[in-house]
């Protein structure tokens, strides 16, 4: 059952401070308070132990602390940690806990759902339910972190916003949720350690630019050929190539900023000369760089992971356009962890 009252994540820390102000008690305790939300990531007044008793009842009975629970935790053969996060209405989303030797990566989901149709992802296939809230994203950063320290004996070093989920199309709660990341009034990590993943929305990736974000852009791009674009991400007719070229030329003029390209290679969709030289092309024009990402399946039998000499094909071709390229292998896919495998399968949803 959810809480009638106003959850007091929905307060910045000038209304915190106005709140305790009218309250005739000092300033000071909205600061505090704030501390603890959002410093610490606390989820009970009680834990908040540089307050009296009476204040912390006096918050208990006035506000609520909607967050997050690890309902379900599934770990790969290779240390990924799959977990399905509960949210206080109920919905499920979920988030990945990536190891590798120099660092841990927090993979967050920012929808319930997905506003977009991509073909080869087993997101899409779930109808978009709600926007997930700042503090819902900001939640699963400080579950994952736990988890590192715990399992891996480090703190997070790395975000992607590659989870369940368009994050340009839940803009303003994506953007607050990594001031209050990157704030040191709040979990005080450096914004260069964390990736925003569009699927290439031109318009919001030119305001993004304009809000001067000081963040990481990956675009999800798997294709520089409109027409197999169009096929593979149905979206896009809305969304041309051209569009989106113009879009990402703004970005780096504003933000110097080199683009992360994500291409997954498909036999018999992408894997041959004309979108070799067509990817190599497109880069040029903007300064990039491409992950090559190993297709993960999800039952289509329309896409199959390309051969190993397709992919070293287009390596061949971008390093000699001195393009920088790597290969991404994916981790986790033993629990359906893996880059486009997110779909509540835990869960039943």
């Amino acid at each position: 059952m959810q809480s009638t009252k106003k959850d007091i994540r929905a307060l910045s820390l000038e209304a915190l401070q106005e709140f305790f102000s009218q309250r005739g008690e000092k300033a000071f305790r909205g600061k505090q308070v704030y501390q603890w939300l959002w410093n610490k990531g606390v989820h009970d007044f009680n834990a908040m132990t540089n307050l009296s008793k009476a204040t912390r009842a006096f918050l208990d009975e006035h506000f609520t602390i909607n967050h997050i629970a690890v309902d379900q935790q599934q770990r790969s053969q290779d240390g990924t940690i799959k977990n399905a996060i509960q949210l206080y209405d109920g919905k499920v989303v979920e988030s990945v806990l990536i190891p590798v030797k120099d660092r841990t990566t927090a993979c967050v989901s920012s929808q319930v759902g997905c506003s977009l149709d991509c073909r080869f992802c087993a997101t899409a296939k779930l109808a978009r339910m709600r926007n997930l809230n700042a503090d819902e994203i900001f939640d699963q950063v400080v579950a994952i972190d736990q988890q590192s320290r715990v399992y891996f004996g480090r703190p997070l070093s790395n975000i992607v916003y590659m989870g369940m989920g368009e994050p340009l199309m839940n803009y303003n709660n994506v953007l607050a949720s990594i001031e209050k990341i990157t704030s040191t009034k709040g979990l005080g990590m450096s914004p260069k350690r964390i990736t925003l993943s569009t699927s290439g929305i031109p318009k919001l990736i030119r305001k993004m630019a304009e809000d001067q974000v000081r963040f990481n852009l990956a675009v999800s791009l798997h294709s520089a050929v409109q027409e197999t674009r169009e096929q593979i991400m149905p979206f896009c007719t809305k969304f041309p190539l051209t569009d989106l070229l113009d879009a990402l030329r703004f970005w780096y003029e504003k933000t110097k900023s080199v683009i992360t390209y994500e291409y997954v290679v498909w036999k018999g969709i992408n894997d041959d000369m004309v979108h070799i030289k067509a990817l190599v092309d497109f880069c040029k024009k903007v300064p990039s760089k491409v992950n090559l990402i190993e297709y993960n399946p999800i039952g289509e039998d329309d896409f199959k992971q390309a051969s190993l000499e397709a992919i070293e094909q287009y390596q061949e071709y971008l390093t000699a356009s001195r393009i920088p390229n790597s290969v991404r292998r994916s981790r986790g896919k033993d629990i359906d962890a893996a880059c486009g495998q997110l779909a509540n399968k835990a869960k039943g949803e």
